[in-house]
């Protein structure tokens, strides 16, 4: 990769990460692409650049948010004895919150906007998890694999519930 590219690539991933904190600041209906481009330090015209609408723009942001996700659990599920999996996805997934709080918000959003990429995104993400979730607590020989997957899927949504409204309550137990 040379210079240029480079620094293309890492425009677009500064632009992702402006989106990100925008949307989840102000709002997906609310936010602008020029507001992403302020806190990006760029042109407006160069958001359109790598993002023809602000509705490209919000799918690239919950598919880096959702990537982050997938990952961080893949190699949880990689790592970590079968007799520690839960607890430590539950952990992980607690550890993205913290550090990726905007992430989360965004996909908050994201799971009341009508448009049919979005929801298409965010059904897939779902899917992804809950299968390599599933498929990972059956490997591990977990008694109740399908509801445990579940409620941990369930959890995390409450998990999310919770940070948005700063309810740390709902988090306990």
């Amino acid at each position: 990769m040379d210079k240029i590219e480079a620094t293309s690539v890492n425009r677009k991933s500064d632009i992702i990460s402006s989106a990100i904190e925008v949307f989840a600041e102000v709002g997906y209906f609310r936010a602008t692409t020029a507001q992403v481009a302020e806190r990006a330090s760029i042109s407006q015209p160069y958001v359109f650049r790598f993002f023809a609408t602000k509705e490209a723009l919000l799918l690239a942001a919950l598919e880096a948010s959702w990537n982050r996700v997938i990952e961080s659990f893949r190699k949880v599920m990689e790592t970590t004895p079968p007799e520690l999996l839960e607890t430590k996805l539950v952990q992980e997934y607690v550890n993205i919150q913290a550090m990726y709080q905007n992430e989360m918000l965004l996909q908050m959003q994201a799971q009341t906007i009508r448009e049919d990429a979005i929801r298409q995104t965010m059904r897939n993400a779902y899917k992804e998890i809950r299968d390599m979730v599933l498929a990972a607590f059956r490997d591990a020989g977990m008694e109740n694999a399908e509801e445990r997957a579940m409620l941990f899927l369930a959890r995390g949504v409450l998990c999310n519930v919770a940070v948005a409204i700063n309810l740390p309550e709902l988090m306990e137990g």
